[in-house]
């Protein structure tokens, strides 16, 4: 399932892209750089990092939308803040062990992406109702390369 995207939520996303491209991150937002699956060709876009027992994470609170389908492709990702750019591995992380990250990206970030998950879902939901919208909302592990 892949979440719409509505004109504020672009407006938005291009105000985070904007920044991060100028160096400046709000709450830990970065711009994500995939290589595109079918075009060959370099793919941005903002993304809210998720630190979890000292391991950074990313959450596709839109599901499998084309940075998902990228990663999943190439798993070679770059994350950039202003001229800082670092090189990361992403590996999709399943069932039991991505329902702490959900809950910690929940957690922080419901405010901005709340909208994007289905009614009742918040960081207080058990592990099991976590687990059941798992496959709409991935989780990848970042391993710097």
């Amino acid at each position: 399932m892949t979440q719409q995207v509505g004109r504020m939520t672009r407006i938005f996303n291009s105000l985070v892209g904007v920044l991060a491209r100028r160096g400046v991150s709000l709450a830990g937002s970065r711009e994500l750089e995939t290589i595109g699956r079918k075009s060959g060709q370099p793919r941005r876009t903002p993304v809210n990092l998720m630190v979890v027992d000292g391991v950074t994470h990313l959450v596709a609170p839109r599901g499998q939308t084309d940075w998902v389908r990228n990663a999943r492709k190439n798993p070679e990702v770059t994350l950039r803040l202003g001229q800082r750019a670092t090189t990361y591995r992403a590996v999709e992380v399943h069932g039991e062990p991505a329902v702490p990250v959900l809950r910690h990206y929940l957690k922080k970030w419901a405010w901005e992406v709340g909208a994007f998950f289905p009614k009742g879902i918040s960081a207080k939901s058990s592990d099991a109702e976590l687990l059941a919208i798992l496959p709409d909302h991935p989780v990848f592990r970042l391993e710097q390369v």
